[in-house]
């Protein structure tokens, strides 16, 4: 029985009672793996509190599928780092596997540029997101493991503003028979809808193979998915994106100093800028710092400048070859951080103002008010969160 070989590397995994009974099921908030995976809000009975619960149907899985998960598992019993998503509890109910995860009141970062900020966040709600990524990915790396899955609906962000990074489903260790092997050639399996986050030499499948340095370059797309509002190379065919990559054209950030003066003072279109790729330095025009839109815009969205740091950070992650990218420890370090005074918990609620946690909604009413309840569920109506990938 398939149920059997998860079981065993279960143990004691997690800090919550490993018993479905304990765990009350609100709404599904999402679907994931094929359809076999529902994802539900959930209240914790012992506490109170409001967890997600991923429910996988392993008798449906397939043999691929099992082991997949079984990586997974093995992977969150070994982490332990307070920028990755823990598991508070493991267990089998009957046919499921149920994965009881903290609830993350501001979703993942993807939901906020798709519900509020569908022209991309500050620059310095992104620095502080990503600072966080990038101490879970110098953790990762530390370990011997390659993330292979950076991007925005992986960022997941709590009520207090504590940044995690998830989706650890696609994540490769490097260790092979007790040594450190210097690259690996294993291409993610159910990697279709990451592709455009992928590194060139990931892409590529040729002998040099990749290092933990293709989750740098995955972290640049991520950074421009978080500054433009959308993702880069996402409007082009797989084989168009492949091409462009290997070609060495560079995604960059959507401001004054990269798109043309003429364009900015056209009506706003997406159309023209969506694969995010750079066509050459603006000049001119009225321009602030930080992101922040001109307030002679017109509009346009793109009328902004980031800092020099910024875009510096981006071009450093996003460099052709592997070998000139910084490693996640190098990053921390960059000027780009600078401008970050205080904790992310304390100053990302601040910045995603006027959105606020949803789980904040709940504290207004009793904890079985059907009131409270239809607040929240309406609330994550408006989230995008199939492709949460707990």
């Amino acid at each position: 029985m398939q149920s059997e070989s998860v079981r065993l590397i279960l143990d004691t995994m997690g800090s919550f009672l490993r018993d479905n009974s304990a765990y009350e099921l609100r709404s599904v908030i999402g679907r994931g793996l094929e359809d076999l995976m529902t994802v539900n809000l959930a209240r914790y009975k012992p506490t109170g509190e409001y967890v997600a619960i991923r429910r996988i149907d392993l008798d449906s899985c397939t043999n691929d599928m099992v082991n997949y998960l079984q990586g997974e598992l093995h992977v969150s019993k070994l982490f332990h780092h307070p920028c990755i998503l823990p598991h508070k509890s493991v267990f089998i109910a009957e046919n499921e596997l149920w994965v009881i995860i903290p609830f993350m009141a501001y979703g993942s970062a993807q939901d906020l540029i798709s519900t509020h900020f569908t022209d991309g966040l500050s620059e310095q709600s992104i620095a502080y997101i990503l600072l966080g990524v990038l101490r879970a990915l110098e953790y990762i790396h530390q370990m011997g493991y390659v993330h292979r899955s950076v991007k925005a609906s992986h960022i997941l962000i709590s009520a207090d503003g504590q940044v995690y990074l998830s989706g650890l489903r696609s994540i490769f260790s490097l260790i092979r028979h007790g040594q450190r092997a210097r690259v690996v050639h294993d291409f993610p399996q159910y990697s279709v809808k990451v592709l455009p986050w992928l590194s060139p030499e990931v892409l590529q499948q040729n002998l040099q193979g990749y290092d933990f340095r293709s989750d740098i370059y995955s972290l640049g797309i991520t950074a421009c998915e978080l500054a433009n509002g959308h993702v880069p190379f996402t409007d082009m065919p797989a084989t168009q994106m492949l091409l462009e990559k290997l070609n060495g054209t560079v995604p960059c950030l959507l401001d004054t100093t990269t798109i043309p003066p003429e364009e900015l003072s056209m009506k706003p279109s997406r159309s023209g800028a969506d694969s995010g790729i750079c066509e050459g330095p603006g000049a001119g025009g009225a321009r602030h710092t930080n992101g922040e839109p001109s307030s002679s815009s017109r509009g346009n969205p793109y009328s902004r400048t980031f800092s020099s740091h910024f875009h510096a950070f981006v071009e450093l992650c996003l460099q052709r070859d592997p070998e000139k990218r910084p490693s996640a420890s190098s990053l921390i370090g960059h000027s780009f951080f600078k401008q970050i005074k205080r904790r992310s918990s304390e100053a990302l609620p601040e910045l995603l103002r006027p959105v606020s946690p949803i789980s904040s909604l709940d504290c207004m009413q009793p904890q079985d008010s059907p009131t409270g309840l239809a607040s929240l569920e309406s609330d994550l109506s408006q989230l995008d969160v199939d492709d949460w990938d707990f």
